[in-house]
């Protein structure tokens, strides 16, 4: 069987870093290759070359036996290759069809107008092809972020594509969502389509790969079916054994309450949630998508008003009409988007590190002290191993996990003793997960209060000291992280109408 696509000895270099260093790669047709490796380790920066987005510096590319070197977006889709970016790329004020054939649209009268209902008609035989119920007419805007996301796949198919590329595709998503995307990739491969999948969720690699690759540093290491042992899949990505987190509960029961809220409320968001936490706790908060946990966080930190409630720290009321009152208290908010809410994209990572915290280096109110500045930027880079060439690097540049650490250690070096972390782990790698989950410890130990929101039963069940459960705008339930187990937690997050003696 020839192989849809073939890479042998490919480099790239960026400046102050080699990307990839002669790495090789295969897609056959109608198969599932993942793609794996921590952040930073070059999985991007090989798929975006294969795509069109970057050139190679040296090797060998062949499609469909063909020796080929890909030189745009434009190219790759002419090569039947289409690729699924993590951050999706559509315009919520068109439609989905008009997303689809954005720039190529059917016309009529000579070429003068758009031929609308042709656009409809053949968007609609796509969502035919991939058994999906969308009406071609309906809003971006008005989709979640899973029927955008087959948007994106329909689009990628409209060029005919047969490989395509997902990088990190159920990252927003939930298990029947997921359920229903697998769906549609085990259609294309009876199609023949061959599918490169880039994720770092061990469940979903064993339930849809047919093999995976793994990457380290930039290098390629194996090649191995799908069946192989995670634990295996694991020491080749990280090439070394993740440290165990300490899960011992510490009692807490005699330290401070450094956060308390009292009955905020929000229309539906926000129904009557009442929560403190301690200085050495760390306070888990799960529930499904839409539950009201986020809304709760941006609510504590100022980023969202709410009709009622009240919110203390270190036993002061605090009154919060922006960020900025949360961040002065001491509150500190990683957020779910960190590129929209968590990043200044655009800066390099010492300034992204340091920028809450410019007012203690300035030197008589006017200049900063850049060395000094430097020096705590490098300090919480060392800290967190953030993969980055240079403090001056543009943190856009950086890969997904790596940016997560540039927000927790602003955060840091703010010092803030209530950390809130939503999602913190979202599209992070499991070597990066496990020096995280240490992190939050010792944050913990150290004593902060840590309050973590996430979708990842089994993240939840692994940091959390104690547990509230949400469920449409309510708290329905609080558990001990020793005690609780994923079924708990589901019981309480399909609770609609909250038991009173459960309610924290």
């Amino acid at each position: 069987m020839t192989p849809l696509v073939t890479i042998r000895n490919l480099s790239k270099s960026f400046p102050g870093v080699k990307a990839l260093d002669k790495v090789q790669f295969d897609l056959l047709p109608g198969e599932v290759h993942a793609l794996m490796g921590e952040n930073g380790a070059g999985k991007s920066t090989l798929m975006k070359i294969l795509a069109g987005v970057y050139s190679k510096d040296s090797g060998e590319m062949q499609v469909n036996g063909h020796p080929v070197d890909i030189t745009s977006p434009a190219h790759a889709q002419s090569l039947a290759i289409g690729i699924i970016h993590q951050e999706l790329h559509l315009m919520g004020h068109l439609s989905a069809a008009q997303n689809i054939y954005l720039g190529r649209e059917p016309r009529k009268a000579m070429g003068l107008l758009l031929d609308e209902a042709q656009l409809n008609r053949d968007a609609q035989a796509l969502f035919d092809r991939m058994h999906l119920a969308l009406a071609p007419t309906t809003r971006i805007d008005t989709l979640t972020v899973a029927r955008q996301q087959m948007v994106e796949i329909a689009k990628a198919l409209s060029f005919k594509s047969r490989v395509l590329i997902m990088d990190e595709p159920t990252a927003a998503l939930n298990n029947a969502e997921i359920d229903d995307l697998f769906r549609i990739i085990r259609q294309l491969k009876s199609e023949g389509v061959g599918i490169v999948y880039i994720s770092h969720k061990m469940d979903e690699i064993q339930r849809i790969a047919d093999r995976i690759t793994v990457m380290r540093d930039g290098t390629y290491v194996d090649t191995v079916p799908a069946s192989t042992p995670m634990s295996q899949v694991i020491a080749m990505m990280v090439g070394r054994t993740l440290e165990a987190v300490d899960k011992r509960i510490p009692d807490t029961s005699a330290h401070e309450v450094l956060l308390d809220v009292r009955h905020l409320h929000r229309g539906r968001a926000i129904r009557d949630v009442s929560f403190s936490v301690r200085r050495g706790e760390i306070l888990g908060f799960a529930g499904l998508m839409g539950a009201g946990r986020t809304e709760v966080a941006r609510a504590v930190f100022g980023a969202d008003p709410v009709e009622s409630g009240e919110v203390w720290v270190r036993g002061q009321k605090i009154r919060l009409h922006s960020p900025e009152d949360a961040v002065r208290a001491g509150i500190g908010y990683l957020s779910e988007d960190r590129k929209h809410f968590g990043l200044a994209t655009g800066m390099d990572v010492a300034a992204n590190i340091t920028l809450p915290s410019l007012k203690s280096w300035l030197q008589w109110g006017v200049f900063l002290n850049q060395p000094a500045i430097r020096q705590v930027a490098q300090q919480m880079v060392d800290k967190l191993r953030v993969k980055t060439p240079s403090l001056a690097q543009t943190t856009r540049l950086l890969s997904g996990g790596n940016q997560q650490k540039v927000v927790i250690a602003k955060w840091l070096v703010r010092d803030c003793e209530v950390l809130i972390f939503d999602e913190p782990t979202r599209g992070i790698d499991i070597g990066a997960k496990s020096e995280i989950y240490k992190l939050l410890h010792e944050l913990a130990a150290q004593g902060r209060a840590i309050v973590v929101i996430s979708s990842e039963l089994p993240e939840v069940l692994q940091l959390s000291h104690r547990i509230l459960v949400m469920c449409e705008g309510r708290i329905t339930g609080e558990v001990r992280g020793d005690t609780a187990t994923q079924e708990t937690l589901m019981a309480l997050a399909t609770q609609r109408t909250p038991d009173p003696l459960s309610v924290h």
